[in-house]
């Protein structure tokens, strides 16, 4: 490997990074049976049932998309459309028992995947890499997707 290589700028290296984050959480989707869409699905339903307004702009998905992969999530009996308590014209989509139960045993397992990528830094640089990937986050606004189990959830409207 060209030294060039071994060492990327921040473009190369994020791209590079979320070519390999997608890989491993589409891998982990596939030994559950779930596509990479329906596992975000069910990991944002995690925190709280959604409106299908809020859950497209946090999923970044235009309606049509939304749903359809929420029509093919709860063919699938993971996720339901209830009745918003707040709007009885709006609907929300919360996941079922069976979704809360196998997004439990994917997130896990996900989690751990990930977890194990920057194995070979140190806790101090592994530290530094949150804290520089949390800001980049934070400052383009990226809706909470996936969250540490010790995350507030995001507030959802509508």
């Amino acid at each position: 490997m060209r030294e060039d290589e071994d060492k990327p700028g921040v473009v190369s290296a994020l791209v590079r990074s979320s070519f390999l984050v997608n890989a491993v959480y589409a891998e982990s989707a596939r030994e559950y049976g779930l596509t990479p869409q329906q596992g975000q699905l069910l990991c944002v339903l995690m925190a709280q049932p959604y409106g299908m307004s809020a859950l497209g702009a946090v999923l970044r998905l235009a309606k049509s998309s939304l749903t359809e992969l929420v029509d093919r999530t709860a063919q699938r009996g993971l996720v339901r459309r209830e009745a918003d308590p707040a709007d009885r014209r709006a609907v929300r989509v919360a996941l079922t028992k069976r979704g809360s139960e196998l997004v439990e045993v994917f997130y896990t397992a996900t989690c751990r995947r990930i977890e194990e990528l920057p194995a070979t830094l140190g806790g101090d640089e592994r530290d530094r890499l949150a804290e520089l990937l949390s800001r980049v986050v934070r400052d383009n606004n990226v809706p909470m997707v996936f969250q540490e189990r010790d995350e507030a959830p995001p507030a959802a409207h509508g």
